[in-house]
């Protein structure tokens, strides 16, 4: 059996290695969503004229890792304060969205937000959205597993503010 999340948290390349370690996790890729055009590039994203986020598309096995797990990792991912992008990463094509295939899905991570929200872990309020799931759109190959076909590239949008907002709110 099989699932899939859809989480969009700025750049797609800083993404898919903290799920893809995990057991249970069968796939993941990188691509675009929430936008109004078919099979957008990576160039017409870039444009932010097509409505899509950066996103990566989990398929999981749910006997092994739990949908809440996932959005556990998603939330140490991100800074969920942050609207208009992540870290070094600016516009709506870096919006951080939970994209629901489901209504198990919604209300895990509503309830997940709220949790998050009831922290108190940060001062500014928690602005990642929670949408329904629309078509996904596979980014060009030279985005896949980016981490292992440009690790030097890969460490530079770590050090972009990721890597420090991660250790700073999350460990």
């Amino acid at each position: 059996m099989e699932e899939k999340a859809v989480f969009a948290g700025g750049c797609f390349w800083c993404m898919v290695q903290p799920f893809e370690d995990q057991p249970g996790i069968k796939k993941v890729l990188s691509g675009y969503t929430g936008g109004h055009v078919a099979n957008p590039t990576y160039e017409q994203v870039s444009s932010h004229t097509t409505g899509h986020t950066e996103a990566v598309e989990i398929t999981y096995d749910p006997d092994v890792v739990s949908y809440d797990k996932l959005v556990e990792i998603y939330w140490q991912q991100t800074d969920p304060t942050d609207a208009m992008g992540q870290f070094q990463d600016r516009g709506d094509n870096y919006r951080p969205v939970i994209f629901v295939n489901n209504d198990e899905q919604r209300q895990i991570a509503e309830a997940s937000k709220k949790k998050l929200q009831e922290s108190e872990l940060f001062d500014d309020p928690i602005v990642t959205s929670i949408e329904d799931a629309k078509p996904f759109y596979v980014a060009e190959e030279e985005h896949q597993q980016f981490y292992k076909k440009n690790p030097a590239r890969y460490a530079l949008e770590e050090q972009g503010g990721r890597e420090q907002f991660k250790e700073q709110h999350w460990n």
